[in-house]
């Protein structure tokens, strides 16, 4: 509502050796502000803020006099009276001086500033006034309270008289009242009432209330009354008093005449808050302001008795001082908005406590955005060394500076999503980036900062609602300065408003008003400023559409009217629709294409706004469409705070043969001084409104009389939007109550879906409490946004010797910032403790879809453990149960539950399982919906509240299933947590977590401090914190007793479900999976395939594995040449030598390839896969050095439709080519002239080779498997070299052989080293088998099973 800004300032005091300021108080306008001190009278500007004139005493009068106490202005700022010690009254005039000027602004040359503006001088500069004492009033009594009413002076003595001075004849009309002949009773209808009968008992305190026309009093005895005349004269035989029961202890009172409420200060540091009952004329309690042990345990009983209260302008808030200091806001039903008795307002940045700030005199300045506050502590202390110097002295006078929520001052902005803020000179807004609302169906690049939400099915296209992360997306604001041309000559602004999708604001100041496009980022003011001095804007201003609705006074011709600008045209009244209307303007208001305004004659208005398209510039015009008269049951215009019409209704008298009318203007809501009253439309009469088609032409409905909903009503939103998935909260209306929190009136639908119109809706008033102030109220989203006051310290800066004179050091920085918070589980739960399942049902799926929904269900479910649980007394009829029961409705139920009992104490889980059902059976439900994250979860429960051995048994399970399903960051979490019980093991469950050290707390320091957002989802915030603390290894206790025994016997338990696993995977020949489950838990393979090698490592089939060991890794089958099918050359040396070449082409390069890619190389070899083209006819010609072993290791091709198996085509539909593959040979291409022959091996080549991922998975099992069979195959090697015939390979040029032989065996030893197919169970069982079966002397078998090893590539 009020939020504190910046730091505070100082004024400066251009005079010689003032006197300490101890008392001030503003004029009628808050323009001047009448400054005391105990022998002169200054007199101060408001903006700037300076000093006009000053009168000082002179010393022998005033020794007469005594020093000066209080003023008060005449209603017409022309006259200041002030009150003496010593019982005199002295009357000082103010004339003022005709086109004289103290200060004014200087501009360049040339600078096109506002010299021809009218009322220009008076706007711009300081006036020049003079202070003349006219008349000296001697009372011959103490003077304890000054109060001007009407045209009078009151004053009280403390002599137990009330006199009443006029202003003009002050002798004459000089009435005395001995309060002792007043008589007082409980209320107004008691026949007669007991006199005070007490001499010495006078008012220490009054203060008028012109809308309850009496005035509210404290008494020196503590106790509080109202006194109000009972007629015209002022006469002690008319005037009669009423107690205020309770209080005893009243100090001090503040009167606010919006809301008719007298606020009495207390010596026990409270205020307590009455109205009159208007019935009894009884003194009735509202409510109680004061601080809770709870927010301020080091203060709370320590403040001394309230010293002043302070409504504001706009009777929204209220501060309050206490006499040991301090300052504190509240809204006006009570809700605390600031408090400088904690935080950094009372603690410096090292934590040491500072004095509160003394106030010894407060007042409001012009529309609230200034708090004058005269500073107790520099009143006592002056400093002198300052006088010597022709220095300004620092006056005791600060300005605390405000900004304040549109609302407080143009109510109608209660239908919109926005939050809108306004300072003296400039505006805050939430809405986000407007370029992004102006599309709510953009999702190009900036979408995911701020998407907006696409509109729905049901929604008007013009009344779309702004996207959530819009409205939400970041805490900071966006401000928009006001345009400085405007805010010179129309300073203060008081009104401003916001149009439905956030792009457009409007301002309104003392005169005319201007508007700004967030798009455009510019500001429109009037071309012809006499056009915006002509008008002042009385009853706010709303947009509708494009257009800018708001009703205003016309200086020219004296006359109220409606006017309606068009924002994209120029500011001008040659474009603007202006409707005459008949009585003076308080309150307008937009709902749908209907503007609605409240008159001061108490009545309300009814127009019908259309668009009409004329030329380039659309106009719209206005048609009266009903009137209606209030004046029954308002007794005072300026008690209506907000009239707004809405689709809402009740049941009664409702026509059920028209549903069509549901979203029609069914009501006018009115806030009548926080009382809440509904008008609906009476339909008991003849339904004659669908024969006539035209609108404007149909007879209006009457309304019914008013009813009133609630009561201490704040501020009241309400949408005209429609959302049938939704109808629960666009239908509702929302109640913003102060310090009672907020209210719904939420309408009931019925299930059946099928028969929707032949219910009579009936609605429920819930209240729920929220931690901050209401702003505005996102409909759909269920979301309330607000703002609140943050501080920052900068003590730091300053040196502690010039500490003092810093008000930096003093007050810290204060900032506002955007908040927001979710209300749904609180109107759940009133519905379930109403039993009122269903229809939380109803609105809770509606609600399903939003992102932090989980979140709402876990909230409700802890805020009942919390307060069930904790409850001293027993509850007789528990709502646990219910929402366990509600919560198994929805597929979160596991996870809140899970959730909620992780951020609970340890003692209350017991109470929880009690009503969600045994921690056990949940874990088996999770276990069988395969949601393993949530049973991890469950596990830490089950440690806590089993033994050891129940705790094993579902960690097994769970480790297990997580086995299974490759779950291996869980799997890793559950080795560590079945070793972390195995070494503490117990029979008995583990004492309360809470008692341990804090590396086991079972993470419960995490919850205590947690801060979720909204943003985040119930997964993101689970697998954040996942078994992190509780399966780390136990300290304390039971950590001693970890011994070597118990670990091996874990760590063989833990071993044995590995080694299970394994060779599951095994058998079933899941290499891949065998490989990342040993990669990711650490599983030493080679070892254990060492052990398992006559057993699960036997390969049955070797055709089948082959086949799917392709398949596992995509990996193609070898494509054969067709030149060695079709080659005349048909026997089987060149066969072999071919087969030989291609077995290098696509085993030895694709794997010297992965080695390079990886830095990693076993031989100082460093060729490319293509330069292997250039030499292939050397290595086919001098194939003889090493290729016999492989002469009958080929296996031959199938020249039947098989062959198309792992061919090219295959390729490019099962594995991902590498692009870089293509571009190398794209490269080399410009440098090589290939045959076709080399062409053919690089395709033979690339159509060999699996996708890069397949490679990079079977790179780390390689080098293993072939130091295995290293041994095996150089064995078959030798035993290959003895049978060949050396002839059949003699080289073609002899003189080479010496080289190319050295070569040949160089690659030979790389070829071993390369050639085999890591992970291959077909290789390495062989080899292994080949070692066993010795028996088996047949060297071909042998052969054919070694080399068929080296070619699966």
């Amino acid at each position: 509502m009020y939020f504190l800004s910046g730091w505070p300032r100082r004024l400066l005091c251009p005079l010689q050796g003032p006197e300490p300021p101890v008392h001030i108080r503003t004029d009628p306008q808050r323009a001047l502000f009448a400054v005391l001190a105990p022998s002169q009278l200054s007199v101060w500007y408001c903006r700037p803020s300076v000093l006009i004139v000053s009168y000082k005493e002179l010393s022998k009068a005033a020794s007469q006099f005594g020093p000066y106490k209080q003023a008060e202005w005449r209603p017409d700022s022309t006259m200041i009276a002030v009150s003496t010690a010593k019982g005199y009254i002295l009357f000082f005039e103010i004339p003022s001086a005709r086109d004289k000027y103290l200060y004014e602004p200087m501009y360049p040359k040339g600078s096109p500033h506002l010299k021809g503006t009218p009322h220009y001088k008076e706007e711009q500069c300081a006036p020049s006034l003079s202070l003349e004492m006219k008349k000296v009033l001697d009372l011959q009594a103490s003077i304890t309270s000054l109060q001007s009413m009407l045209e009078d002076l009151l004053v009280a003595t403390a002599d137990g008289f009330l006199h009443l001075v006029h202003w003009d004849g002050m002798t004459n009309g000089r009435k005395a009242i001995n309060l002792c002949t007043v008589p007082f009773s409980v209320d107004l209808q008691s026949s007669r009432g007991s006199f005070l009968g007490f001499e010495d008992v006078y008012i220490r305190d009054m203060e008028y209330c012109a809308t309850l026309d009496g005035f509210a009093v404290v008494f020196n005895d503590g106790r509080v009354g109202f006194i109000t005349p009972m007629s015209s004269r002022f006469t002690a035989e008319q005037l009669h008093g009423v107690w205020a029961q309770d209080v005893i202890d009243g100090t001090c009172v503040a009167v606010n005449n919006k809301y008719r409420l007298m606020a009495f200060g207390c010596a026990n540091g409270s205020v307590q808050v009455y109205t009159i009952d208007t019935t009894t004329g009884a003194m009735q309690f509202s409510h109680k302001l004061e601080l809770t042990p709870k927010q301020y345990p080091d203060i709370w009983n320590k403040t001394g008795p309230v010293k002043l209260i302070r409504w504001s302008p706009d009777s929204c808030v209220v501060m309050v001082t206490w006499e040991c200091g301090g300052l504190s806001l509240w809204s006006v039903f009570g809700a605390q908005l600031i408090c400088t008795l904690g935080g950094d307002f009372a603690y410096q940045s090292d934590g040491t406590k500072k004095d509160p700030l003394k106030i010894s005199s407060m007042t409001w300045g012009s529309e609230g955005y200034h708090l004058w506050v005269i500073d107790g502590n520099s009143s006592q202390n002056t400093k002198p060394d300052r006088d010597a110097k022709n220095e300004p002295q620092q006056f005791g006078i600060l300005q605390f500076h405000f900004i304040k929520s549109a609302l407080t001052v143009n109510p109608c902005m209660s239908n919109q999503e926005q939050v809108l803020l306004q300072g003296e000179d400039r505006l805050y807004l939430n809405c986000g980036d407007a370029t992004q609302a102006q599309n709510p169906r953009n999702t190009s690049a900036h979408s995911e900062h701020k998407p907006t939400r696409e509109r729905g099915p049901f929604s008007d296209g013009n009344l779309d609602s702004q996207g959530l992360s819009t409205l939400l997306g970041h805490r900071h604001w966006h401000v928009v300065q006001i345009h400085s041309t405007y805010l010179e000559s129309n300073w203060p602004i008081r009104f401003s408003a916001i149009d439905k999708l956030g792009q457009n604001v409007a301002v309104v100041g003392k005169f005319g008003f201007a508007h700004y496009s967030l798009l455009t980022k510019k500001w429109k003011l009037f071309g012809n400023i006499t056009q915006e001095q002509n008008m002042i804007v009385t009853g706010g201003l709303a947009w509708w559409n494009d257009f800018i609705v708001l009703a205003c006074y016309n200086l020219n011709d004296h006359q109220e009217e409606l006017r309606i600008y068009l924002r994209t045209s120029n500011l001008d009244n040659a474009f603007a629709h202006i409707t005459k209307v008949q009585a003076n303007t308080l309150l307008l208001s937009v709902f749908r294409d209907i503007v609605i305004l409240f008159r001061a004659d108490c009545s309300i208005c009814l127009y019908s706004i259309e668009r009409r398209p004329e030329g380039l510039n659309p106009t719209a015009s206005v048609q009266v469409l009903q009137e209606v008269s209030m004046s029954r049951y308002i007794p005072h215009p300026f008690l209506v705070v907000s009239v707004t019409l809405t689709s809402v209704r009740t049941e009664t008298g409702i026509s059920l043969k028209m549903p069509q009318q549901a979203c029609e203007a069914e009501s006018i809501m009115l806030n009548l001084a926080g009382q809440l009253i509904m008008l609906q439309r009476d339909r008991s009469g003849p339904q004659i409104r669908d024969k006539d088609n035209n609108p404007n032409q149909r007879k209006h409905l009457p309304f019914c009389a008013p009813v009133v909903l609630a009561q201490s009503v704040e501020n009241v939103w309400t949408t005209c939007r429609i959302n049938k998935q939704k109808r629960h909260l666009l239908e509702a209306l929302w109640l913003s109550c102060g310090g009672a929190g907020m209210k719904v009136w939420l309408p009931l639908f019925p299930r059946d879906h099928r028969k929707p119109h032949s219910f009579l809706s009936r609605r429920i008033m819930l209240p729920f409490h929220i931690n901050i102030y209401p702003l505005a109220v996102l409909f759909e989203d269920a979301l309330v946004l607000g703002a609140v006051n943050d501080t920052v310290l900068y003590d730091c800066l300053y040196t502690q010797t010039s500490a003092r004179e810093h008000l930096e050091v003093l007050f810290p920085f204060s900032i506002v910032e955007r908040t927001s918070q979710i209300y749904l589980h609180h109107i759940l739960r009133q519905l379930l403790v109403r039993n009122l399942g269903e229809q939380a049902l109803l609105l809770a799926h509606s609600c399903a879809t939003l992102p932090y929904f989980p979140h709402v269900l876990e909230l409700m479910l802890h805020e009942v453990l919390e307060e069930e649980a904790t409850s001293r007394e027993p509850i007789p009829d528990p709502l646990l149960p219910t929402v366990a029961k509600f919560i198994t409705e929805f597929p979160l139920f596991l996870q809140t539950v899970v959730h909620c009992a992780r951020k609970t104490e340890y003692a209350l889980w017991n109470y929880l399982f009690a009503a969600v059902g045994n921690p056990k059976d949940l874990f088996e439900e999770c276990l069988m919906a395969q949601d393993l994250d949530t049973a991890a979860s469950y596990l830490i429960i089950l440690q806590n509240m089993e033994v050891p051995a129940v705790s094993r048994q579902h960690a097994t399970l769970l480790f297990n299933t997580a086995l299974e399903q490759g779950k291996w960051d869980l799997c890793r979490h559950m080795i560590r947590f079945l070793k972390a019980i195995g070494s503490g093991e117990t029979e008995t469950p583990p004492a309360t977590p809470t008692t341990q050290e804090p590396s086991s707390s079972s993470g419960f320091e995490f919850f205590r401090h947690r801060s979720i957002s909204l943003s985040q989802s119930a997964e993101n915030l689970h697998s954040k914190f996942n078994l992190t603390k509780t399966l780390s290894m136990p300290s304390g206790p039971s950590g001693k007793r970890w011994s070597k025994d118990s670990d091996c016997a874990e760590n063989m338990y833990i071993d044995m479900m590995l080694w299970r696993h394994a060779r599951r995977l095994l058998e079933e020949i899941k290499l891949k999976d065998l490989g990342c489950f040993a990669a990711q838990l650490g599983f030493e393979l080679i070892g254990w395939l060492c052990k398992e090698r006559a057993r699960a490592a036997r390969v049955e089939d070797f055709v089948f594995a082959l086949k799917k060991l392709h398949k596992d890794f995509l990996w193609p089958f070898p494509v054969i040449p067709a030149s060695s099918i079709n080659s005349p050359f048909k026997n089987g040396k060149y066969k072999t030598a071919m087969g030989e070449q291609l077995l290098k082409s696509q085993s030895a390069d694709t794997f010297v390839t992965m080695e390079m890619d990886t830095g990693v190389s076993s031989t100082p070899r460093s060729r490319s896969w293509l330069g292997a083209i250039g030499s292939s006819q050397r290595e086919i010609d001098t194939a003889s050095s090493h290729g016999p072993h492989m002469q009958d290791a080929f296996l031959s091709p199938l020249l039947s439709d098989e062959c198309s198996i792992g061919s090219a085509t295959d390729l490019t539909e099962t594995s991902s080519m590498v692009d870089g593959d293509w571009t190398m040979v794209d490269e080399n291409f410009s440098s090589l002239s290939l045959t076709q022959s080399e062409l053919e091996h690089i395709s033979l080549e690339l159509a060999s080779k699996g996708p890069h991922k397949s490679q990079v998975q079977l790179r780390p099992g390689y080098k293993p498997f072939l130091n295995i069979i290293k041994p095996q195959i150089q064995k078959l090697s030798e035993i290959a070299e003895e049978q060949v015939q050396p002839e059949a390979f003699q080289p073609v040029n002899p003189s080479k052989v010496t080289e190319q032989a050295n070569t040949r065996a160089e690659e030979s030893r790389t070829l071993i080293s390369h050639g085999t197919n890591p992970q291959s169970d077909a290789g390495n069982s062989s080899a292994s088998r080949h070692e066993e079966d010795k028996s088996k002397t047949e060297d071909e078998d042998s052969f054919q099973e070694g080399s068929y090893d080296c070619i699966v590539s």
